[in-house]
């Protein structure tokens, strides 16, 4: 049976003001993520617009809004919609912004070998996945290895009169020095070089309009890493690890460098965290386990996530397609999409506070 009670624009905004954003902790009338608020007979419409395009609170504010105005007599229908405008990062004095690009992540660490390079192709993918307006940058100039893991060619663009251009695949522009130097040619270049490809890699590649301009960084604290954290305002860092000792002890100095330079670190990553036997199920630790979330824990740095063992990864890695694409109901697959949301939902929440 169809209820006949009225049921006003205003009695809506008011039960909408008793939603808070998990987050943020305010109600998102005050917030002003309530759009296009419509009140038809007993049929209310309305747009929610997020921060961020991979909020992974999404369902949960989706749920509280309908428990909500489903409580309220004369309500027979709710219809919410999605939108999202992403905030830009502010940069810090003597700073120069990158025309176009809202924000800079970074991923980081102070040791080689712990998947930095998977860390940020399948955070990219997954946040372009999710709608956003994503580049990527390997900033790794003297071992680069995106076009690998993106399935380009190196020196495809080696021949080109104009120079470094973003090449777009899987929704993501992604620029690296591999592009201009063939298959096994060495880059052997001196700090100045270094710091200055950093830069023309910054500002002299035409973005476009970005959401997120992920940093794939070097590791340790060389070059490249220092202008890259000296010239981009840079919004964030997330920090890679493995579980064993000693590569927690680099990735907690990693830590220690950016707060430094006063760049906020969202967090920590675990990747090789664990190996799950396909035949039997059972979970091995082969590097340990749980040692970044400790380490998280002990510097007061938020956890983003731990990512498993799975042939998967390298076998996405080695043939160009990045796992949360050719395996997406993967425990990898999932790990990176968790952790690519949990990232862009403490930039929305640093952003809110001001930071």
């Amino acid at each position: 049976m169809t209820s006949t009670t009225s049921v006003s624009r205003d009695d809506v905004l008011a039960a909408l003001s008793t939603v808070k954003d998990p987050e943020l902790h305010r109600d998102i009338v005050s917030l002003g993520m309530v759009k296009d608020l419509a009140v038809e007979g007993g049929r209310v419409s309305l747009t929610v617009e997020l921060t961020t395009p991979a909020c992974p609170l999404k369902e949960t504010i989706e749920r509280d809004i309908r428990t909500t105005l489903d409580a309220i007599e004369g309500i027979s229908e709710v219809a919410v919609d999605w939108g999202a405008n992403v905030r830009a990062s502010v940069p810090r004095e003597g700073q120069k912004a990158v025309e176009g690009v809202r924000n800079i992540i970074a991923v980081a660490s102070n040791k080689g070998g712990v998947g930095k390079s998977t860390l940020a192709t399948n955070l990219a993918v997954s946040l372009a996945r999710d709608g956003a307006r994503v580049g990527l940058i390997d900033a790794d100039v003297t071992g680069p290895n995106l076009p690998t893991m993106f399935g380009l060619p190196a020196g495809l663009q080696a021949s080109s009169s104009q120079g470094l251009q973003p090449i777009e695949k899987y929704g993501v522009k992604v620029v690296s020095i591999g592009f201009l130097l063939p298959k096994g040619t060495p880059v052997v270049w001196r700090g100045p070089m270094i710091g200055s490809a950093v830069r023309q890699l910054l500002h002299d590649v035409p973005w476009g309009e970005l959401d997120y301009l992920v940093i794939d960084l070097p590791p340790g604290t060389s070059d490249a890493s220092m202008s890259m954290a000296q010239e981009a305002p840079i919004a964030g860092v997330v920090i890679v690890s493995t579980p064993q000792n000693v590569s927690l002890e680099d990735a907690m100095k990693a830590v220690s460098m950016f707060e430094k330079l006063n760049i906020p670190v969202f967090g920590m990553v675990e990747n090789m965290s664990y190996f799950v036997a396909p035949d039997t199920g059972k979970q091995y630790d082969i590097f340990g386990h749980g040692g970044a979330q400790r380490a998280a824990d002990e510097l007061g740095i938020d956890f983003l996530g731990e990512v498993p063992i799975e042939p998967a990864v390298r076998e996405g890695a080695d043939v160009g397609v990045p796992v949360v694409l050719s395996a997406p109901d993967s425990n990898s697959a999932r790990a990176f999409e968790s952790i690519a949301r949990n990232v862009a939902a403490r930039l929305s929440v640093l952003q809110r506070m001001g930071v």
